[in-house]
């Protein structure tokens, strides 16, 4: 475990605070007229999610969290437990609480390959790719008339999650959601 100064503290670094891991959201160093360089900082805590400011001033270190990152399988999420198994190890089985990873797994098909991080062997959170793929489960027909301003209709995914597309999109379509935003980015392949 590196020991970081103040101003080694950056965006997507995972730290030690107060012995719970965090990772660094956003990180600004600044320095008011004669007053020594401190960074400020916004923290998410890798298992409640929950986010915190802290500022780190030019005396202060941290260091960096040792976390280990594992392939894992989405089973299935039900009464507020997503269950994930490793993958070539699926006797290995752990829940997160569902809101803790609601966000990521809304956009997962059961059995899609995820990286859990692991804090001191532990499983904390889990990565998914920025874009993925999924299909269109059911979408309302496009209705012809206000399309001056590009037109859009909320589609339910295969996974449950709705979004907004634009009006060509139909139920079958494979397209393309930005996970950090949840937004569409394009249509794949056409049903």
């Amino acid at each position: 475990m590196a020991v970081l100064s103040y101003n080694e503290i950056l965006q997507k670094t995972i730290i030690d605070y107060n012995n719970e891991p965090y990772e660094v959201l956003s990180s600004h160093i600044f320095r008011m007229q004669m007053r020594k360089p401190v960074n400020q900082t916004k923290l998410r805590h890798l298992v409640s999610g929950k986010v915190i400011e802290i500022s780190f001033h030019q005396n202060e270190t941290v260091t960096e969290a040792d976390v280990e990152t594992m392939q894992a399988l989405y089973l299935y999420t039900n009464k507020g437990q997503s269950w994930f198994a490793e993958e070539g190890n699926l006797k290995n089985r752990f829940a997160f609480p569902e809101e803790a990873v609601h966000d990521k797994v809304q956009w997962l098909m059961p059995n899609s390959v995820v990286d859990v991080l692991t804090y001191e062997e532990t499983p904390m959170t889990i990565k998914i790719p920025v874009k993925v793929d999924l299909p269109v489960k059911d979408a309302p027909p496009a209705v012809k008339g206000n399309t001056v301003s590009g037109g859009t209709k909320l589609v339910e995914l295969a996974t449950g999650a709705t979004v907004d597309v634009p009006l060509f999109i139909n139920p079958g379509d494979i397209i393309r959601i930005n996970t950090d935003t949840g937004l569409y980015t394009e249509r794949v392949e056409k049903a």
